[in-house]
């Protein structure tokens, strides 16, 4: 049994006994005074196992959880005070699903239906009792039902997620989270990468055969490199002609923070010719009603592959998909000349590096920027012609 503190600054633990933090510095009697310190509380279970627990900031409460271990390891209780040994994965997904922070996210049907393919293994299993075997196991029978690695390796991160936030609050120790920790993912880093590009031949073949609504979608995604997402949810207050802007607010936007992102002649050409519909705000609308799902969206890009005989499809030899406009841009931007801090700022990808606090493009950087990309579209698309 033992008890350890949290350095603030480094977010080392070590011995509650040390006034200085051995990794920084940090005087720990001080931040213990002001609140800042957290502590552990540490103990070994009878099979072996190592079980770490958060207590607070406080430690008199962590000397009375301490206490509290000591006596029911003495009375050989320690398995029934824990909270994984009475919970299975379904209570646990039961309680994940219901908050609210899980609630809010974006791809909250996509974390509930692969937590239900888990689930469908492991339903009445007791969190305490899975093994990385387990885990391995399920990842063997997935592959035989023919289920992707990369499909498979989301399945066990969402799982693993729920788990760890579980641990965070007390639900479960953090032993439980150590299976999902050692497993093994299928799939390389970047073994399932995307290289797809669109080229012009077919960027205008598809426009050939695209409906309306689509056409207006292909010609934004393939000057602006804006997600489809962005796109369908695209609606006329958030065009500033005026300063030849697309804002786009932050609940719409993948990095939830607002998005600048410059008109050009087409773009501009393309959004002059869409009817405004009098009973909604959205620029992409099929027979006057907004497209509010990504699927209906595709669909139509799908057809219009299809009739320019484009292939289509991820799972399909060299088939392309609208999100693959995304990457063209970029691709473009750097044919183009166009600064990496601009192609990252105009696609909504993160500055890295000391970059991010240091750089600030402004509106005008990036409107110059995407004039120099427009400027190598029009000249490859007169080739193309």
């Amino acid at each position: 049994m033992a008890i350890f503190q949290e350095c603030p600054t480094c977010k080392k633990k070590q011995s509650n006994r040390h006034k200085e933090c051995k990794a920084c510095g940090e005087n720990l009697d001080r931040a213990k005074r002001s609140g800042r310190v957290k502590f552990h509380i540490r103990h070994n279970l009878p099979d072996g196992r190592r079980v770490q627990k958060v207590v607070g900031y406080s430690l008199s409460d962590a000397r009375a959880a301490d206490g509290k271990r000591k006596a029911q390891k003495k009375e050989n209780r320690i398995f029934d005070m824990l909270p994984e040994s009475k919970i299975t994965f379904q209570e646990l997904t039961d309680w994940y699903l219901e908050l609210s922070s899980v609630n809010r996210l974006k791809t909250f049907e996509r974390v509930a239906i692969g937590i239900e393919r888990f689930n469908e293994s492991f339903r009445k299993r007791m969190v305490m009792d899975l093994r990385q075997s387990d885990l391995e196991g399920y990842q063997g029978r997935r592959l035989d039902e023919g289920i992707t690695p990369r499909t498979i390796d989301m399945e066990l991160s969402l799982v693993k997620t729920m788990v760890t936030k579980a641990s965070d609050n007390d639900k479960v120790t953090e032993a439980v989270v150590k299976p999902f920790r050692v497993t093994k993912k299928l799939l390389k880093k970047g073994g399932n990468a995307r290289t797809r590009t669109a080229t012009v031949s077919e960027y205008l073949r598809i426009l050939d055969h695209a409906a309306n609504h689509v056409k207006v979608a292909v010609i934004i995604g393939y000057n602006t490199g804006m997600r489809a997402g962005e796109i369908f949810n695209l609606k006329w207050k958030y065009i500033d002609r005026d300063r030849g802007l697309i804002i786009l607010p932050p609940d719409i936007v993948k990095e939830g923070k607002e998005k600048h992102v410059p008109i050009n002649h087409y773009v501009g050409a393309a959004l002059c010719a869409v009817p405004r519909v009098l009973f909604n705000d959205y620029v992409i609308t099929y027979r006057g009603e907004s497209i509010n799902n990504h699927g209906g969206f595709q669909r139509g890009f799908k057809a219009a592959c299809c009739r320019a005989k484009v292939p289509y499809g991820r799972k399909v030899d060299q088939g392309m998909t609208f999100h693959d406009l995304r990457r063209t841009v970029k691709t473009n931007m750097l044919k183009a000349g166009v600064d990496k801090v601009y192609r990252d700022t105009i696609l909504g990808h993160s500055i890295q590096g000391m970059d991010r606090y240091y750089i600030v493009p402004t509106d005008k950087d990036l409107s110059k920027a995407m004039e120099r990309y427009t400027q190598w579209v029009d000249l490859e698309l007169k080739k193309g012609d």
